[in-house]
């Protein structure tokens, strides 16, 4: 994987300002370079913590809150993980980094493209993008080990639920998009427990069969 072209110290520093402390994912914030998932208009706001506007009115995740997303599935770096919204494909790479394998599912067709150039560029091979309706998980690639959802809704989408691991954690945005609190989730043998609170946070829409109509 290529190692950081600047901003990563910085993305590092305002992680560890949120509370967020394990060193794998800080290493992982300061080794790869964001400058290489952001459209190049905006390649002077890539080194800095904040969400960048990406096509179809989506943006990405403020790096210092991907970080405490990302931490809140407690990765150990051998587990099979969903991500739902890949965006430019910045969190994924992260994710990629900490876990032994990554499938991403976006509803664009055109972020999907961008995002699988963005990850080719950085050497970035244990991931697979999926065009699709993230509500609905990946059936096909079920039980992951953690999922993580980069869009709000009230609750958490029952396919998702049925596809994560007995044990494995579920890091969502929970509310009507726009005002939101993140949680983390653990499954139990009942489902979700009640969940943990990771930070509030001002997400887009989860679009699809279990979240908003597009």
């Amino acid at each position: 994987m290529a190692a950081a072209d600047g901003g990563g110290e910085e993305l590092v520093r305002a992680a560890r300002a949120v509370g967020v402390r394990d060193e794998r994912l800080l290493a992982a914030l300061a080794a790869i370079p964001r400058t290489g998932f952001v459209p190049p208009a905006q390649l002077n706001a890539a080194a800095r913590d904040r969400p960048v506007p990406i096509p179809h009115g989506q943006v990405t995740t403020q790096p210092s809150l991907s970080a405490r997303m990302i931490e809140g599935l407690a990765l150990a770096g051998t587990e099979h993980v969903l991500e739902v919204g890949t965006g430019y494909g910045f969190q994924t790479a992260l994710l990629a980094y900490l876990a032994a394998d990554v499938v991403s599912v976006d509803l664009w067709p055109d972020l999907v493209a961008q995002a699988r150039r963005n990850l080719d560029r950085q050497g970035v091979r244990n991931v697979e993008l999926l065009v699709g309706d993230g509500s609905l998980g990946v059936p096909e690639r079920a039980p992951f080990d953690a999922i993580l959802v980069s869009a709000a809704f009230p609750e958490v989408p029952a396919p998702l639920v049925e596809q994560l691991r007995p044990g494995g954690r579920l890091v969502q945005p929970i509310g009507p998009g726009g005002r939101d609190d993140v949680m983390s989730f653990r499954r139990t043998g009942k489902g979700l427990d009640h969940g943990r609170l990771l930070a509030p946070a001002c997400f887009v829409r989860l679009h699809g069969e279990y979240g908003y109509p597009r």
